[in-house]
């Protein structure tokens, strides 16, 4: 399969620790890209991908109907070549929250409320979609809690 060009990875600070250990977790820019292309990669099926891959996964384009095309096949052949499994699909995003003109979810204003903070409409439509992803799947995960205040403060919300 010839892959296009890809760019540069965009990672978030708050991600540090585990990206510059060879990408030991999936990264927000991927997680967002598998929500995109329908596809549920579990973190024991990105274990046994090389760290050369993951990279790709992050740098390779999702936004267009061909790249996500792409994307989704390129990751389900990674997948089967590491683990002899198929991956498991992911329900179609329909009127996902992090897009532009959408109100701040309840999710998010609820861990706002638990620091006693909240942010207004524009400044959740000033964030970049990425962003705006990443503070809901930040919201919805107990274990990222942690991650939630840095990425608030790395968005300069705080």
């Amino acid at each position: 399969m010839n892959i296009i060009e890809s760019v540069r990875p965009e990672y978030f600070r708050f991600e540090e620790d585990f990206v510059e250990d060879n990408i030991r977790c999936i990264p927000m820019i991927v997680r967002y890209k598998l929500d995109a292309c329908g596809i549920k990669l579990k973190l024991r099926e990105w274990s046994h991908l090389r760290p050369n891959e993951r990279e790709t996964l992050a740098t390779l384009p999702c936004v267009h109907e061909p790249e996500i095309e792409r994307y989704r096949h390129y990751l389900e052949g990674l997948v089967w070549n590491r683990t002899g499994q198929a991956v498991t699909p992911l329900a179609p995003i329909v009127d996902a929250p992090w897009e532009y003109g959408k109100e701040v979810p309840e999710i998010v204003r609820t861990r706002l409320n638990e620091r006693d903070l909240e942010i207004s409409f524009l400044q959740w439509n000033g964030l970049r979609e990425l962003q705006r992803f990443s503070l809901i799947k930040l919201s919805a995960s107990e274990h990222e809690h942690q991650n939630f205040g840095k990425a608030l403060q790395e968005f300069d919300l705080v």
